[in-house]
């Protein structure tokens, strides 16, 4: 089983040190990397999000409602949570308190996910990866894009508030999956061959953001300090074990509890950097959580497994 977890995050990791190297030897600088970022939010990411969720049957998605719950709790309460959180008791601004509030309820279930879920239950992983999926990208994104447009403006624009949140609800990171959404309630099919072309640059999505997540780790450097240490803390252990004692209470099967509180247990996700990167905001301690949430992930993740067995 630790050798499909290291399996699973070592891409990352070594991705993520490509990154580091490129920057390191100054073939690529942080400018680049913003425009590697746009690339991603703009065509691979909203494609990956659009061909992933397009082909789910939506009888995957209310099949299990226990298992529904819980996810939706920890990633919909923990992001609500943690920002007001973020807001009222440490006084972040709104930017940063976003970021915080994805980069610890948001785990890269859609990277991590199908190596790590589908080693463990098989076909059966293909519910808490689709819903996991399914609230990053129409409920933690598009939260976190909108609060950070909102926290980029300058006083001259107050008044083009509305403006910019409708800016941010047009950007195809958010169409798109709500595209994909209508699809699946509606049973419309769409065409296999069309959604297979769409993936070709979309498969781009992970190693791209993550080589420029790299660019930027070298241009920030790790920093260790209270937000950072407190983000991995609570993504890599707190959330997973209070989705533990949520499974618990409701008495679940133990199949069930397995599956959310080992999807919860996947590290942050980079989609945190690449909007840390677009807004400027942050950056530096987002490609920390990144990196530390990552390769710590090997051991916690398998402390859960060994827990739960």
């Amino acid at each position: 089983m630790l050798d499909t977890i290291i399996g699973a995050l070592l891409p990352i990791v070594i991705t993520l040190l490509l990154g580091v190297l490129a920057g390191w030897h100054k073939d690529f600088n942080i400018e680049q990397a913003t425009i590697l970022n746009q690339m991603v939010m703009l065509y691979a990411l909203p494609l990956t999000l659009f061909s992933s969720m397009v082909l789910i049957p939506k009888e995957q998605l209310v099949s299990d409602w226990g298992l529904f719950f819980l996810i939706c709790i920890a990633m919909i309460g923990g992001f609500l949570g943690v920002f007001l959180i973020s807001r009222i008791v440490f006084k972040q601004d709104l930017g940063s308190a976003a970021l915080q509030a994805l980069a610890i309820s948001g785990p890269a279930v859609p990277f991590v996910g199908v190596p790590v879920l589908g080693y463990l239950f098989g076909i059966e992983s293909a519910v808490a990866i689709a819903i996991s999926s399914i609230i990053m990208n129409l409920f933690q994104v598009p939260v976190s894009l909108v609060l950070l447009s909102i926290s980029t403006l300058s006083e001259s624009n107050k008044n083009n508030f509305y403006k910019h949140i409708l800016n941010a609800l047009r950007q195809p990171v958010v169409w798109a999956p709500l595209l994909a959404l209508v699809f699946i309630v509606f049973n419309i099919q769409f065409p296999t061959s069309i959604n297979d072309s769409l993936t070709l640059l979309g498969k781009a999505t992970g190693g791209v953001a993550l080589f420029a997540s790299g660019i930027v780790l070298f241009a920030q450097r790790v920093t260790l300090n209270f937000p950072v240490v407190i983000s991995v803390i609570s993504r890599n252990i707190i959330i997973p074990f209070i989705v533990w004692l949520l499974a618990m209470l409701l008495q679940l099967p133990h199949e069930q509890t397995m599956e959310s509180v080992l999807s919860m247990a996947i590290p942050t996700a980079s989609i945190t950097v690449i909007l840390a990167v677009q807004y400027h905001t942050a950056e530096r301690e987002m490609a920390s959580i990144l990196f530390i949430s990552t390769t710590l992930s090997i051991i916690t993740m398998g402390l859960f497994i060994w827990l739960l067995k």
